[in-house]
């Protein structure tokens, strides 16, 4: 195992399509995040985000090429994968008629972890979340930005090298959406990649240091934030946006 690879992720001459589909979404796509970095993938609707990020946790297989975490392959070593990867996804993903510690025991559990482990980091994940006083309680009772909080509280129990984060904080009042931000900023600096995907531009250059702009299935732009501002003489993120993929209507399918 690779481990002390540079490349937090590899994607090399990747290609995918789905059966129903006859055309393909991805030929050839080639794309790397260094390890620590802060990594933004945007794009509008339908343009392949959400079908990247499963390749890269493994939900979906490739047609061809390969994609690496840290120098292990995922779909050749996919119980390796598990335990560096973390993964955060926009829908929630934990059990609702369960309370946070619960639900962090299971999915502790799941991970391997022991139960002096989940004990100790559900602890600390539900102080520094700001979940301790209700650490007992029915998560269905809990407000949108409480369950966002235990959605990612489940997805780093493991300490994962690399996070993988699908719109962590949509749906969140302004101070749970900077409290999240914060967090991520504080894992990153203890040495976690983070891959982050979302419509909230703003947020996204408080969050990320690079980005990479995807439209049907190609990688549009890639580089640091700084750098593609600069090269295509826009102010922000969301001008960039609109320069690279247009301003029309997009849909899903």
């Amino acid at each position: 195992m690779e481990l002390n690879n540079p490349l937090a992720v590899d994607i090399s001459n990747l290609g995918f399509h789905y059966k129903d589909n006859d055309g393909v979404v991805f030929s050839g796509l080639n794309l790397q995040v260094q390890k620590g970095e802060r990594f933004g993938l945007f794009g509008p609707n339908g343009a392949g985000k959400t079908t990247l990020l499963s390749l890269t946790t493994g939900l979906l297989s490739p047609a061809g090429g390969s994609i690496r975490l840290l120098g292990l392959d995922v779909n050749r070593d996919h119980h390796a994968v598990n335990k560096l990867l973390g993964f955060v996804p926009q829908d929630f993903s934990f059990y609702q008629e369960l309370s946070p510690v619960e639900n962090l025991e299971f999915f502790g559990a799941w991970a391997g972890l022991s139960k002096h482990q989940v004990k100790n980091k559900t602890d600390e994940l539900l102080q520094v979340l700001g979940l301790e006083n209700v650490r007992n309680k029915r998560v269905d009772k809990f407000s949108g930005g409480m369950k966002r909080r235990v959605n990612l509280a489940i997805g780093v129990i493991h300490d994962p090298a690399i996070l993988i984060l699908d719109e962590p904080t949509v749906g969140v009042d302004v101070q749970t959406r900077h409290a999240i931000v914060d967090y991520l900023l504080q894992l990153n600096k203890n040495g976690t990649t983070l891959i982050y995907t979302s419509h909230q531009l703003s947020e996204a250059e408080d969050l990320c240091n690079v980005a990479a702009l995807i439209d049907d299935g190609k990688i549009v732009a890639h580089g640091s934030i700084e750098q593609l501002l600069e090269e295509h003489k826009q102010e922000d993120l969301e001008q960039l946006f609109l320069e690279l993929t247009g301003k029309e209507f997009r849909n899903d399918v």
